[in-house]
Order: C-alpha cells, then structure tokens, then sequence
C-alpha cells in the first residue's frame, strides 16, 4: 500500500515562537545528526520545490514549517494543506525559529519533515528496468545529490548505496537533488549483496576504471544497465572491478589525473541512455 492509499488521520496546525521548543530541537537533531535521522527514520528537506515534490510523490510527511512569506503563498499553502490531510502538524513559526531550525542565517520559507524510504538489494527488480547506478563507498553528499538529479534526468531506474556511504538524507545530499530524491528509488546493499546480484544481472554490467581497455563510447549497452562507480579517492576495488562484465573508460586529454565522481557518472549515464534520449 502506498503513501497516498494509506487511511490518514488529518493533521493540525501549531503556532511555535520558541527556539526552546521540542519540536525544533528535534528538527535540529534531524540536520545536524546522522544518527537522530537513522533512529528515527525521518529528514529534514528545506524550500518549497521540495515540498511540493514531496507531495506531488506521495511521500509521508511529519511536519512541515511555514515562514511568515509562505504564509502568503498560494503554493506553499496547498502544499500545507496536502499536508496536513495526510496528517502532517503544520507549524507557523518566524523566520528566526527557521534559522534555528536549520542552522542557518537564510533559510528556506518552508521546511519539511520526511520519512525516509530505503530499499534493500531483495525489492530490486531488473525486470523492466533502464538503468541502476551502483555507487561504491561514495563519501560526499553532493555528489551523492548531483547523481540521483542525474539519474532523474535520464530516466534511470534507481541508485544502489554499496557498503559504507554517505548519507543520502543528509541536508547537503537532499539538497544537491533539487527534489529528485522524491523521484528516484534508493537501495541499500552490501559488498557481498551487489555482488551476487551482479552475477545474475540479465543485462551489461559496466564499472568505470582508470585501467579500464574500452572507450566508454563503445560498448553495446543492453538494458537493464548495472553502472558501478568507484569511491572518489580509491576508485573501485578489484573485487567489486571484477564483478563488471565489461570495465570503461573516460578518455582524458588535460593534466588532470581523474573526473568528479558526478561528473563520470553523468557522462557514462548519458552515453548508457543516448539512443534513449531525444530532444
């Protein structure tokens, strides 16, 4: 059952003028702690954009926090109504309980509260899939965000989080997808979990390797595509290399000795879906 099938209890709204309010306090847990969000299954994600994506997606909300000019706003206030008939608590706060919020000097007018939705390496269907990006220990949260916009941009059919990685919900991740988090499926797997779905993938598994023999404009990819990317500092490791049917590279003409990891990810999705593509 979805989101948006679920039976929902209609929520409320709340006016809060306290920098000491427990619910801010938890907000500010949620932004600045990995662990508070992982305990408690929730993320903070800061503007209207995201809100409405959210929304628009079927996300479930906890609360979502309106600034004196969202007040005003026709489209934050359908976006709090949405809300709140999913049983979201709308708080009414000033613009300095924002700011205490999200630890910042200008905040966004509108802040949200989410659950997070995460998927484990069994709801992986490569039935019908186009594309699933395997990021490799990946360790920054823009990058991270860059690539899920990305993979939103082509039509990719989700992003795999193998081994230690940053954390998607992260505010500086969530950020950097401009609301295609809400788009794109995330999957959580292990080294050993990518490997074994790896040796039974149906279609072109593919990583990208400094010693990699075959131009990345060459390959035939057949869809259902696994891209494996390596981690920004070590690149992938042999074993996980050796999970790839064919390993590609990006050829480089300047003196730099690599790309930004959202960079050659960005420019092997694009080859991988090019025939796919039209303007």
């Amino acid at each position: 059952m979805s989101q948006t099938d679920k039976p929902q209890r209609a929520g409320a709204v709340k006016q809060i003028t306290s920098h000491s309010n427990p619910i801010v306090k938890e907000i500010k847990g949620l932004v600045a702690q990995r662990k508070h969000r992982t305990q408690s299954g929730l993320f903070v994600a800061e503007g209207l954009k995201l809100a409405t994506d959210a929304m628009a997606a079927g996300w479930g909300v906890r609360y979502l926090a309106l600034g004196p000019e969202a007040r005003d706003n026709p489209v934050a206030q359908k976006a709090a109504a949405n809300a709140k008939a999913r049983g979201a608590l709308i708080l009414e706060v000033s613009t300095a309980v924002l700011a205490a919020m999200t630890r910042k000097d200008n905040p966004q007018t509108v802040v949200g509260v989410y659950e997070q939705q995460i998927l484990s390496a069994q709801d992986i269907d490569p039935s019908g899939a186009t594309v699933w990006i395997a990021l490799d220990r990946v360790r920054d949260p823009g990058n991270l965000g860059t690539i899920i916009r990305t993979a939103d941009a082509v039509g990719a059919s989700g992003v795999m989080l193998v081994g230690d990685c940053t954390d998607p919900f992260a505010v500086e991740a969530v950020r950097a997808t401009m609301g295609s988090l809400f788009h794109v499926p995330l999957a959580k797997l292990t080294k050993d979990q990518f490997k074994a779905l790896a040796g039974k993938w149906p279609g072109t598994v593919v990583g990208t390797h400094l010693k990699g023999s075959v131009d990345y404009r060459t390959p035939d990819y057949s869809e259902p595509v696994l891209l494996l990317m390596g981690n920004e500092q070590q690149g992938l490791e042999d074993d996980m290399a050796a999970a790839c049917s064919t390993l590609t590279r990006i050829p480089q003409v300047g003196e730099a000795d690599s790309l930004n990891l959202a960079v050659a990810t960005g420019i092997s999705l694009y080859e991988i879906r090019r025939k796919h593509l039209e303007l």
